[in-house]
């Protein structure tokens, strides 16, 4: 167990730059802050090295076996956190590059550059408790291990892959794979309630203003909408997926 005291110490500057996309990208890894994301990841195999205050214990239920641990003073814990309340603890945890094993897979999240982080971690969070097998993340979208979205999603990042890729390409592949791929629109779609819920198809959420790309659009199977009763001009991404995704699967 190791013991860092000073903010100024490389090791403190080397995870706040975890803090910027561009060195999660470079590194394959992320920060994750807080008991329970910390817990989460633990349970999953996916800690490189474990942050703690000097204030604070790990629990003894955890079963960290040889993953470093390093304790920290509340200072630098402060100078990490991206939270108003830290709960005084880290893990820096390891990047999906790719995902493996897909011939097993049947269900797909496709998110067409959406921006908001509460929006892309609740999707994350909404495939997981569906029983989706995989996310694909496109461009355009916000970073899948920001900090905001990573506390929306709850944990979910461990318990389901979530990758970036190119969705066009995602769509021919899945189409060669006979797995039905669902654009959602208001134009020239049809009622979600028109199709038969299956227990194999992929679905394609899109930006919260343009919805999604009509290049994609043109790839699809099939294109839907959820009709609105209300004067509401459309739903939350979020709460569109969680609509959709809960009738289309068997």
């Amino acid at each position: 167990m190791k013991h860092i005291h000073s903010a100024k110490n490389p090791q403190v500057k080397q995870w706040k730059k975890l803090l910027t996309k561009k060195e999660r990208d470079n590194t394959g890894t992320f920060l994750v802050e807080g008991f329970h994301l910390v817990e989460e990841a633990l349970m999953e195999n996916r800690i490189e090295e474990l942050i703690i205050s000097e204030n604070k214990d790990i629990p003894p239920a955890w079963n960290y076996g040889d993953i470093p641990v390093t304790v920290v003073t509340d200072d630098i814990i402060l100078q990490l956190a991206e939270t108003e309340a830290p709960q005084g603890i880290f893990a820096i945890c390891s990047q999906i590059e790719e995902l493996t094993k897909t011939a097993a897979f049947k269900k797909y999240l496709l998110i067409d550059a959406v921006q908001d982080p509460g929006n892309l971690g609740t999707m994350i969070r909404t495939a997981d408790a569906a029983g989706m097998d995989a996310v694909i993340v496109g461009k355009g979208s916000v970073d899948v291990y920001n900090s905001k979205v990573l506390r929306s999603a709850q944990g979910s990042h461990f318990h389901l892959p979530i990758v970036r890729g190119d969705l066009e390409k995602w769509v021919e592949k899945l189409k060669e794979a006979q797995i039905p791929v669902y654009g959602t629109s208001l134009e020239g779609g049809k009622a979600y309630t028109s199709y038969e819920p299956s227990d194999t198809f992929a679905l394609i959420m899109g930006n919260e203003g343009s919805g999604v790309s009509k290049t994609l659009l043109s790839t699809t199977t099939a294109n839907l909408f959820i009709p609105l009763y209300g004067k509401s001009e459309s739903l939350n991404v979020g709460i569109a997926t969680g609509i959709l995704l809960y009738y289309l699967r068997k």
